[in-house]
């Protein structure tokens, strides 16, 4: 029987979905709904009961869903039972950020690997991690297995970084530089530019008046 194939669009809901649910267990909550998660989320509820019928059959008519369960069978769907080491290339403003960010705690990611080019950052310490130099990222990422990384470079030097990256194994890249990457097909890419969020919510700002 030929797999289902899954929309890129409904797995990317997927994360929305758990961390929504997340918050439900934090707030003590056993059960919820899709109307509930919809309404947190801005979403049609049948689009929500869609998205989850694609992986099977979660909740019960009239009860709703598991919050517990929910969670277990979305962490378990998007591979994350275990704890995934990523690598950092970009030490710089932004990096350090990322280093001291917490919000990765628990969530199925630890930054293992930090680097950067700068001769002045290599060897320093920060966050517990040593940066190491980026002309180690060919051996060091498959010595550690490491399948995930992120950039967080200047944009003229985003797309070497990202052929060196896959080169050394590397399958999915959160992508800060403002840039779209040239990667192999197998490889996935998510793009995080502020400026592109912001310029997309003035569209709908009031305009000056003339």
């Amino acid at each position: 029987m030929k797999e289902i194939e899954v929309p890129d669009i409904v797995v990317s809901r997927l994360p929305l979905y758990l961390r929504t649910l997340e918050f439900l267990a934090m707030e003590g909550r056993e059960i919820t709904s899709s109307a509930e998660l919809a309404e947190r989320l801005g979403l049609n509820p049948a689009q929500i009961r869609k998205d989850l019928s694609y992986f099977g059959s979660f909740g019960q008519q009239g009860r709703g869903y598991s919050v517990k369960g929910l969670i277990e069978a979305l962490r378990q769907i998007l591979n994350l039972e275990r704890e995934w080491e990523v690598a950092l290339v970009g030490v710089g403003d932004l990096g350090r950020a990322l280093v001291h960010y917490q919000g990765f705690k628990d969530k199925g990611f630890r930054l293992a690997l930090l680097f950067d080019n700068n001769p002045q950052k290599i060897g320093m310490k920060i966050g517990g991690l040593e940066i190491m130099d980026s002309a180690l990222i060919p051996k060091l990422i498959p010595e550690r297995g490491i399948k995930i990384a992120i950039i967080a470079v200047p944009p003229q030097e985003a797309q070497k970084v990202a052929d060196v990256l896959v080169s050394a194994g590397v399958e999915a890249i959160l992508n800060y530089a403002p840039v779209n990457l040239k990667v192999p097909p197998h490889v996935k890419v998510h793009y995080i530019d502020p400026v592109v969020g912001l310029r997309h919510m003035t569209y709908y700002l009031p305009r000056p008046q003339q």
